[in-house]
């Protein structure tokens, strides 16, 4: 357990892409099998864990007003399972720095409730095996796994099931999303037409950013076109990445409304980032490296 002068944990949380997403069917319990390809991006927030007697959060940044009013938001619903999980009485004081967006396909809160875990097993210096910590991040939902493993991966299930995928090559990315939070059980509802095949698979890594856009044209997110009948915006913010010079592919992330364009230069990116929030000063924009 922590002694009060233990040193901080500092943890930061990438925001997490879908490159891919197809839904393959429906279980009977009413979730949605899943299918795809998950990466991170470099860019997101951080999460600072240190000793205390007992439980804290703390949330700061331009995001933390939308979590201010949850008592029991992911990241003190993780913190609790752990403490219960491996016998801590020690509690923490947790500290937020707030800056993807809420409900936007960025799986911001999955990946802070993912961060909370880690640090807290380093923290309270505690042996819990990786399996256990998985059923854990998948009992608080179904993006937290991936955002645990940490790595680009093929998904699968509700997302439960996580196979490696080949190394990406390096490319950079613009993500926007239009300040619209989009629920994700809604999109789901508004979802339209058959289920689809899986998502590609490959074994080979694409030599360039370019080859990736080749691969990723194959598949698509099939909840774009429900998330736009819902929040029109999407579909303005897909055109402005897609006009912007030097984008090869612009697509929707998972069910919320931030949409990303994938470039091959650093360059290309952050003119496009630059060019698209002055023309839409209202947009959450950001331009980062892809993480593969």
């Amino acid at each position: 357990m922590p002694s009060p002068s233990a040193p901080p944990v500092l943890r930061h949380v990438r925001a997490k892409l879908n490159l891919s997403l197809h839904v393959t069917g429906r279980r009977e319990d009413g979730y949605h099998e899943l299918d795809g390809l998950i990466a991170f991006a470099e860019v997101g927030e951080t999460l600072r864990a240190e000793a205390s007697p007992s439980l804290s959060l703390a949330v700061h940044g331009p995001y933390a007003e939308a979590l201010e009013s949850e008592d029991d938001n992911l990241v003190l619903r993780a913190a609790r399972m752990l403490a219960q999980h491996a016998g801590v009485e020690a509690g923490a004081r947790l500290t937020l720095d707030k800056h993807i967006p809420v409900a936007a396909g960025l799986g911001g809160g999955s990946a802070d409730a993912a961060a909370t875990l880690e640090a807290l097993v380093a923290l309270w210096n505690i042996d819990v095996p990786g399996s256990e910590l998985m059923e854990m991040a998948l009992s608080l939902g179904a993006d937290v796994p991936v955002c645990l493993y940490g790595h680009s991966a093929f998904i699968s299930g509700i997302g439960e099931r996580i196979g490696p995928a080949p190394h990406l090559p390096t490319s950079w990315l613009v993500l926007v999303n239009p300040g619209i939070p989009l629920a994700t059980a809604e999109v789901f509802a508004a979802r339209k037409g058959p289920f689809s095949p899986p998502a590609h698979r490959w074994q080979a890594s694409p030599a360039s950013a370019w080859a990736l856009a080749e691969w990723l044209r194959r598949d698509r997110n099939d909840l774009e076109d429900a998330a736009k009948s819902l929040v029109p915006d999407i579909a303005q913010v897909l055109t402005a990445l897609r006009h912007s010079g030097g984008c090869l592919l612009a697509r929707m992330s998972g069910s919320g409304s931030s949409c990303f364009g994938l470039y091959s230069e650093h360059g290309s990116a952050e003119a496009a980032a630059a060019q698209i929030a002055v023309a839409h000063p209202g947009w959450w924009v950001r331009h980062a490296r892809l993480v593969g």
